[in-house]
């Protein structure tokens, strides 16, 4: 089996340059912590629907594996540990993981993050799969998406988000984005972006059906929000076909 490389190392030292104030909602990292609320309404409902769970249950993951991949300094990896799930989480920049592990301690979590490419960290395989804005930055997307699947255990589930490749998504997350400062410029590349039929056709390939897609849009009177239009980002989850 060829060893596979998914990691850019300008984009994990683009990242890496911004993990002092990744939790700072304010700071370079703003726009993620406006996703982050939408993200995680998304998640909530879908471990629901999956595990035919109790939607009052405060830890709807507990007893369950999640692995979060391109985490950054953990934005998702605590609310799924508060959630009640063992959660690792894995980034391509060392200087995120110092910075999650200190918030994670700081926020009495346990933890376990990794740094490093995530087909040779040998984890095994997770109850629930993450990776939200990521699939844009890895240099081999065929091969990332399937280490991905082989993380995934039998009867797991995985969700992925990603912007889409579209004209909206390159006037609005790209060229606007970084002109006004929302994100920090050489953030996203538009070539890199992937459509939701290229993403599903990438899972297939592993095995995995796609069970659900949203679009998360934005508007002035209700901001980033789940919607049916998929142009500029979506967020889908899937399982093994």
């Amino acid at each position: 089996m060829r060893e596979v490389h998914t990691i850019r190392p300008e984009e994990a030292a683009h990242f890496g340059a911004l993990a002092a104030d990744w939790w700072d909602p304010a700071g370079s990292s703003a726009m993620l912590h406006r996703l982050n609320p939408v993200r995680l309404a998304f998640i909530r409902a879908a471990v629901d629907t999956h595990w035919a769970g109790d939607v009052e249950a405060i830890a709807p993951l507990a007893g369950k594996r999640a692995l979060d991949v391109g985490c950054g300094a953990g934005l998702l990896c605590e609310p799924l540990a508060r959630l009640g799930a063992q959660v690792t989480g894995v980034d391509a920049a060392a200087e995120n993981i110092a910075a999650a592990k200190a918030h994670a301690e700081r926020s009495g979590l346990q933890i376990d993050y990794r740094h490093g490419e995530l087909a040779q960290l040998n984890l095994g395989q997770f109850d629930l799969v993450t990776c939200l804005e990521v699939v844009e930055h890895v240099a081999d997307k065929p091969a990332f998406i399937g280490s991905l699947a082989e993380q995934l255990a039998p009867g797991g589930l995985m969700i992925l988000s990603t912007p889409n490749r579209t004209p909206q998504s390159r006037l609005l997350l790209v060229e606007a984005a970084e002109t006004i400062g929302i994100v920090p410029k050489g953030t996203h590349h538009w070539d890199d972006f992937i459509t939701p039929k290229d993403l599903t056709a990438l899972l297939s390939n592993h095995g995995l059906g796609v069970t659900e897609t949203r679009g998360i849009a934005y508007s002035p009177f209700k901001g980033l929000h789940l919607s049916d239009d998929l142009s500029l980002n979506y967020i889908l989850t899937a399982h093994r076909a």
